[in-house]
């Protein structure tokens, strides 16, 4: 059910092919009345996800500058502007910190943290001028709570809630808000393929309701984040969890 949260508004978000938060999300702001783009790596997936949500798309990594500043100015070129950026782009695996490479650790770093600062730093400098705008980034639970094999990846998350917070008290004086979500477990095909069944069935024991959440569930609250309903919130994380300890 559309509400008009974003009737008008411009948004880019980022990783958004495949079947998982951004997908979901790209959706939901299309479903609030959004004009979307959505970028990612995948070139077959990116077609296809835009071509089922009527959206433009655009072929960008965020560990690359120069697709960031592309990136960037094709949306404010179609959309007339960038409202909200959701990053969404991130990197994971699974592997214990005594086995684990430079490579390893710096490539997850590099498209999850460092990728998220790119594209806030570009979206910045646009929206300064404006004089308004809104980032929502993805965190995790994981930057805050322990799992095994994950120490770069929650590393990572870690450092974009940090991120979110020290840019937050920077873009607050220009009329931008910088906000995040933390989601424990979001279920979609591609996790599935990437993690066993036995931990995707230990990680769902954990939570309140024995189960991962659905991706449109994470989106709806990123959506929020985006909306004016969340005028006063900024630099803030917000847990989209039902797990208990």
């Amino acid at each position: 059910m559309s509400h008009g949260l974003l009737t008008g508004k411009s948004v880019l978000v980022t990783a958004a092919a495949g079947a998982g938060i951004g997908l979901a999300t790209a959706r939901r702001c299309v479903e609030e009345g959004a004009r979307v783009v959505i970028s990612d790596i995948h070139e077959r997936r990116l077609t296809e996800a835009a071509e089922e949500l009527g959206v433009h798309a655009v072929r960008a990594n965020v560990t690359d500058e120069a697709d960031v500043q592309r990136l960037i100015a094709e949306t404010a070129e179609v959309c007339g502007g960038l409202d909200v950026l959701v990053n969404n782009a991130g990197l994971g695996g699974e592997v214990e910190l005594t086995e684990m490479t430079d490579e390893q650790w710096s490539s997850v770093l590099d498209v999850t943290l460092t990728g998220t600062m790119r594209m806030t730093r570009a979206a910045l400098r646009h929206m300064y001028e404006r004089g308004t705008g809104v980032i929502v980034n993805n965190a995790s639970v994981i930057g805050w709570r322990a799992q095994r094999g994950q120490s770069h990846y929650a590393a990572a998350k870690a450092g974009v809630m940090a991120l979110t917070r020290c840019s937050a008290i920077e873009a607050a004086p220009h009329g931008v808000r910088i906000n995040a979500v933390a989601p424990s477990l979001a279920v979609h095909p591609f996790l599935a393929k990437v993690t066993s069944e036995e931990l995707l069935t230990e990680l769902a024991s954990r939570e309140a309701f024995g189960r991962g959440a659905d991706p449109v569930e994470v989106a709806n609250v990123i959506v929020f984040l985006a909306s004016d309903l969340a005028s006063y919130m900024t630099g803030e994380v917000v847990s989209v969890s039902s797990q208990h300890p």
